[in-house]
């Protein structure tokens, strides 16, 4: 007998739950290459103003409405504003509204889902009927009744605190457009995170770990924070992949409609709403944004969908 024979063979350390979920991520080609979009998306988002060849603001009347070129490579606009500097100032835009939008939403599914499934009886019937209200209610109309409830309340206000205080960021109506934005999109969005959260603890509060918690005595916030909610974190990760996706899309056309981030921010929805008016004849200033949005759209979609096989072992072979 050989001596390899006896001496036993080495034993492989464990592998971590979430090594083994990138290994698998890893291997999806559409979700690395969803995942590389992103990464230049966020990168164009931060580095924008030092990436713009041009003010996204500078007009010039000389300029108007150029096909692409070397000098404006995704042309120009009715003011002669350079559309490249426009559609990069506009990924900013676009990453900052999804960004806020959908971590305001998680927290608010999160904190209501976790109550709801952990406690049940007329709290989790209380949190149900106002997700199913919040959804039963189109999300064009509220953001709209939102819009024109609130925004002139707030202008009157900020005018109300220039002239108080003589402070030029008063005068900048472009923090009325995000908040609002901001509000009305996360009132809209929050549901499913809710929903998703109260499945998992629901799925999660009877288990010996949980149960055994809660005999030692810990307080009903360390077991939901240390024990439950961590545990539903996966599935959660997928919807917020996916929620990044629908926060993009929902800025662009509520900006499209008018009810989003108005000009002179640059937006894609309002500049693919300026594009439609004149597409037959420049037609540059409709694709570069609606383009750059699709793009953007599905490369949440590929990294959703690579996060949903690589989270969930039932789904490996």
């Amino acid at each position: 007998m050989t001596a390899s024979a006896v001496l036993p063979q080495a034993i492989e350390p464990p592998v971590s739950l979430w090594a083994d979920a990138w290994r698998r991520l890893a291997r999806n080609k559409l979700a690395m290459v969803g995942l590389a979009l992103i990464a230049v998306l966020l990168f164009v988002a931060v580095f924008g103003p030092w990436l713009t060849p041009y003010d996204f603001l500078s007009q010039n009347i000389d300029a108007r409405n150029l096909a692409p070129s070397l000098a404006h490579p995704l042309g120009t606009d009715d003011l002669g504003r350079d559309v490249l500097s426009r559609v990069i100032y506009g990924a900013r835009t676009a990453t900052l509204v999804a960004i806020v939008v959908t971590v305001i939403a998680m927290v608010i599914g999160i904190v209501l889902g976790a109550l709801a499934g952990y406690f049940g009886g007329w709290l989790d019937a209380a949190v149900m009927w106002l997700t199913d209200v919040t959804m039963s209610i189109p999300n064009l109309l509220l953001v709209v009744v939102i819009n024109t409830s609130l925004k002139p309340r707030l202008a009157n206000w900020m005018e109300a605190q220039y002239l108080e205080t003589l402070n030029p960021i008063y005068r900048n109506s472009i923090w009325i457009d995000f908040i609002l934005v901001f509000g009305s999109m996360a009132l809209i969005t929050w549901p499913p995170y809710a929903r998703l959260v109260r499945a998992q603890v629901l799925s999660i509060r009877n288990r010996p770990y949980v149960t055994a918690a809660r005999a030692l005595g810990l307080p009903t916030w360390t077991i939901l924070t240390r024990y439950i909610v961590p545990n539903a974190v996966g599935p959660l990760i997928v919807a917020v992949s996916a929620g990044l996706g629908t926060a993009m899309v929902l800025e662009s056309a509520f900006s499209f409609l008018g009810v989003g981030v108005n000009p002179p921010m640059p937006s894609w929805g309002n500049m693919i709403s300026d594009g439609l008016r004149v597409w037959q004849h420049y037609p540059h200033l409709l694709a570069a944004p609606a383009i750059v949005l699709g793009l953007a759209t599905v490369a949440f979609s590929f990294l959703g969908d690579g996060l949903n096989d690589a989270l969930n072992p039932r789904g490996t072979k």
